[in-house]
């Protein structure tokens, strides 16, 4: 069976899905690859990389044929779908809650469609557990972009000229973008406050380095999949009454808040803004979901109340070449799940529950039940 990786259709995406050490894995399976020529020209890895770790180099559109299973990071647009061999197998980023219009078109097209979203979030699926790799990539970028971008040293320095003082970071949100952040704001020398909906993360913050901001929200938490619940609109208020003294000692705040499959969280309103110390900048990660700032725009330096405010469509891609690096071991994890050594091919075990998570569309009918009933179909 051959594993497929073409280009990235998207201008704007820098990350690909595959690596000539991924090819390696892949080859180890005893699975044959092709890769789109120029795949990794742009990260360093020329065709002949890929050749060298037992890839076939193929141009243009016929890197579809006879695909069994088509590997990218974006997902691909319904019109494109149709190139894909009937009975072939996509696995990539799909966004799924609000693509209707996509997993329709793999359905229509006898796609089996796996989306990286939906990997379940337990010990056994870690190593292809695509969300949090990429997570983990932008929080470290996101205070990388801060520290540039702040005008202000991150760490305290002691000079004959005078005292320094520590840049204050606050990072709402402790997941692993957040975390991350809290890790690498540390790293550089910052004096850390981090708040989280969820009480059970508290100790991982405060272990790398964060003073964690107590709010009592009464009962909050995480769902099922390890996802913060979303608040009731009395929650957020207090919340937001509970964060202002933080907001307005900060230098930075990096907002992580996000909600799987819904729009982001307004966590910073206008009337916050306004109590903030003009030059403080915020990192809205959540931009591409609504932003988790009142009036940030994907892809922009906003100023709002002489706050800046960059929230970027894309942070992993910041850092593309170890972003891909996790991405394509991400989908070299979920080939060694799927794979069959006494066939040597790929099997949807439905059985096993990482593949029933992120199986959305198979031999033409949409089978993920989350997905059906948020389309409206019965389970």
């Amino acid at each position: 069976m051959k594993v497929v990786i073409p280009k990235e259709k998207d201008p704007a995406e820098t990350r690909i899905a595959a690596t000539p050490e991924s090819v390696t894995a892949i080859k180890n399976l005893g699975l044959e690859v092709a890769v789109e020529a120029g795949l990794g020209e742009h990260l360093g890895w020329p065709d002949a990389a890929y050749e060298k770790a037992g890839a076939s180099v193929v141009g243009g559109d016929s890197i579809y044929e006879g695909a069994g299973l088509i590997a990218r990071v974006r997902p691909p647009e319904p019109d494109e779908i149709a190139r894909f061999p009937r009975g072939s197998m996509y696995a990539g980023f799909l966004d799924p809650f609000n693509r209707e219009d996509l997993v329709r078109g793999f359905a229509e097209a006898g796609v089996a469609a796996m989306s990286m979203e939906m990997v379940p979030r337990t010990t056994r699926a870690q190593k292809l557990d695509a969300l949090s790799s990429q997570h983990n990539i932008a929080g470290y970028y996101m205070v990388v972009l801060a520290a540039e971008r702040l005008g202000k040293a991150f760490p305290m320095m002691a000079t004959p000229s005078g005292v320094i003082q520590p840049a204050r970071v606050l990072v709402i949100g402790a997941g692993v973008a957040g975390l991350q952040a809290i890790a690498t704001a540390k790293r550089l020398g910052a004096r850390i406050e981090a708040f989280d909906t969820r009480p059970a993360v508290k100790e991982q913050a405060e272990s790398l380095g964060a003073k964690f901001i107590d709010i009592d929200l009464g009962e909050s938490g995480e769902t099922e999949g390890g996802y913060a619940k979303e608040l009731t609109p009395e929650q957020q208020a207090k919340q937001r009454e509970g964060m202002v003294k933080a907001l307005e000692r900060a230098n930075v705040v990096i907002t992580t808040a996000a909600l799987f499959g819904r729009p982001a969280p307004k966590i910073i309103t206008d009337e916050m803004l306004e109590r903030m110390k003009p030059g403080t900048l915020i990192i809205d990660y959540a931009v591409s979901s609504g932003g988790n700032v009142e009036g940030s725009v994907a892809d922009e330096e906003v100023t709002l109340h002489g706050v800046r405010v960059i929230g970027l469509s894309n942070f992993p891609g910041r850092v593309a070449f170890d972003a891909s690096r996790m991405y394509a071991n991400n989908i070299v994890g979920l080939l060694q799940i799927l794979h069959d050594k006494e066939s040597n091919t790929l099997v949807l075990n439905t059985d096993d529950d990482i593949v029933a998570g992120c199986l959305i569309t198979r031999d033409g009918e949409i089978v993920n039940t989350v997905i059906r009933e948020r389309m409206g179909q019965n389970a």
